[in-house]
């Protein structure tokens, strides 16, 4: 009889001539795993090794590299081929391990028969996937073309508006040049005149009211901070003292406070009907004796006392002058007007002589001098702060029509290509059933409730995505939205939404989610996301 190792000899010769020396070799190295007279160097170039030493299941090369289809070497990768399918790589440490990996459609991960080659119908249903993927990137495309081709006709837009509007700016700096000129020319004219009338009784009394006026608010504050410090004092005394003590005065002092402040004793016992202290205060106040007709309230003296300080006593002169000089007697000596009655060609000497006679009539102090100066003065300056106010609004649209100009092809704006202009302040929602979530694109990401209630801010738009890993302009950054500062939680911080986007042929929200206590994360899809394909793009790549 034979003995076993005579038996097996070659049964064992069998399995090491079959043993596959480049099996997990990806496809860009199988050239470098050729032998050399039976010898091989290791890819590192440290060693040289025979042969037969690859793939034998023990390392021999520093990198790992001899053992390219074992598990022998840690940290290296093994590359399944998934003919049918794509080839991929793995951990070395899965091989041979009797779990068949999902990369490895083939099953070339472990020995034969242990798992089923899956990698053509793995290979078929990918195929569909991706191409339903390829034609929603197509149709995407072809909306974001269109997004782009409205950017640059919006950019056009406010190009000729920015143009406009330089010219319409030129015309008004002009006129607002010469409005000012006849203003600072009128008001000279009319100077002497108005110190004249601030001589007058009426106007220097009204000054010397608002100066009393004036004293009197500033000593009401000084006995306002008085009364309240002093209320303080007695209020602590009130809530501190002992009354088994029995020191009279203190508790006359207590009891008058009391009284005065409308406020019950600190040490009866009687039910809480909810009124607090300060209330009680308040209704003390208002069951005060009535206001003369006129007279202003408490509320009115701290609130528009102020205001009615800052009166513009000269502009109130001139009101008053320009109202005394045609309230009424216009229309009583409208009769009297002879140049009704007169024929057009004889208006002109009319006048003459009716200006003639006047200035001798004033000269003589006869009549008052006529004085149109103020009003005059008035009604130029007006004229002059309107032109000014239209050219600062002219010159405001040209600097926001030049900074929207900018934006539009900012890749931290509305993307290189101006993608994403078209989408500045669209609205997309979602229903949960309780609530619908809303997000205006650049704008405000908001929580409606939908049985009535309270709509929260979930934060106004920040930026793109923010992370230090993601390139600006790459289409991972313009695939997050980040919108913060919502309404705060009750007892909690205050709300953000992350936004998630992915190419799409609608501009919608997809899900909803509250990863963390009021922080959000909504997924979405835009066509402004898709990318337009390129040559050699449109098909998966297949291992034969």
């Amino acid at each position: 009889m034979l003995p076993l190792y005579l038996l097996l000899l070659p049964l064992s010769t069998q399995v090491v001539a079959a043993v596959d020396r480049t099996a997990g070799v990806p496809p860009d190295l199988v050239s470098k795993y050729v032998p050399t007279n039976g010898k091989w160097r290791c890819l590192d170039g440290s060693k040289e090794i025979p042969w037969d030493f690859v793939n034998d299941d023990s390392c021999d090369c520093l990198d790992g590299s001899d053992e390219p289809g074992t598990g022998a070497c840690s940290d290296t990768f093994f590359y399944c081929q998934n003919k049918g399918h794509i080839g991929a790589s793995i951990p070395s440490s899965r091989v041979r391990d009797g779990l068949c990996e999902p990369q490895c459609c083939d099953g070339s991960d472990e020995l034969p028969g242990v798992c089923k080659n899956m990698c053509k119908e793995v290979g078929e249903e990918y195929r569909k996937k991706y191409e339903a993927e390829m034609k929603q990137r197509k149709t995407g495309s072809k909306i974001r073309s269109t997004y782009i081709a409205f950017a640059h006709k919006e950019k056009k837009r406010l190009e000729e508006r920015v143009e406009t509007l330089e010219k319409e700016i030129q015309a008004k700096a002009k006129e607002v040049e010469r409005l000012k000129d006849i203003a600072e020319r009128t008001e000279s004219l009319s100077a002497a005149a108005l110190e004249q009338k601030k001589q007058s009784p009426l106007y220097q009394t009204l000054i010397d009211h608002h100066n009393a006026l004036k004293s009197l608010q500033r000593e009401h504050k000084k006995h306002l901070e008085n009364e309240k410090k002093l209320g303080e004092i007695l209020d602590t005394l009130r809530r501190g003292y002992n009354p088994n003590y029995q020191d009279m005065a203190v508790l006359e002092a207590v009891r008058g406070w009391e009284e005065h402040a409308n406020l019950p004793h600190i040490n009866e016992v009687r039910k809480d009907d909810g009124t607090t202290e300060e209330e009680k205060k308040d209704a003390k106040e208002k069951e005060d004796e009535p206001l003369e007709e006129g007279m202003w309230s408490a509320d009115q003296l701290k609130n528009e006392l102020d205001g009615f300080l800052g009166t513009d006593y000269t502009s109130l002169l001139m009101q008053h002058d320009e109202y005394t000089r045609s309230g009424g007697e216009e229309d009583e000596i409208a009769i009297y007007d002879i140049a009704q009655y007169l024929p057009e060609f004889a208006l002109e000497y009319y006048d003459q002589f009716r200006d003639g006679i006047t200035l001798i009539l004033e000269t003589l102090r006869v009549i008052p001098a006529t004085d149109k100066t103020s009003a005059d003065s008035s009604r130029a300056r007006q004229a002059f702060s309107d032109a000014e106010n239209q050219l600062k609004k002219l010159q405001e649209e040209k600097k926001n029509s030049e900074a929207d100009i900018a934006e539009i092809f900012d890749a931290e704006g509305f993307g290189p290509d101006g993608e994403w202009k078209k989408l500045d302040g669209t609205c997309l929602e979602f229903d949960t059933g309780d609530y619908i979530y809303e997000t205006c694109l650049f704008n405000e990401a908001k929580q409606k409730p939908k049985n009535g209630g309270t709509t929260y801010s979930l934060g106004k738009f920040e930026s793109w995505n923010p992370s230090s890993d993601v390139q600006v302009g790459t289409p991972e950054y313009y695939s997050k939205q980040v919108y913060k500062h919502g309404a705060r939680c009750w007892n909690g911080p205050e709300r953000n939404v992350i936004l998630i986007l992915a190419c799409g042929t609608e501009n919608a929200i997809t899900s909803v989610q509250e990863l963390e206590k009021c922080e959000y994360q909504f997924t979405g899809t835009s066509p402004a996301l898709c990318l337009p394909l390129k040559e050699g793009n449109g098909k998966p790549r297949e291992e034969l």
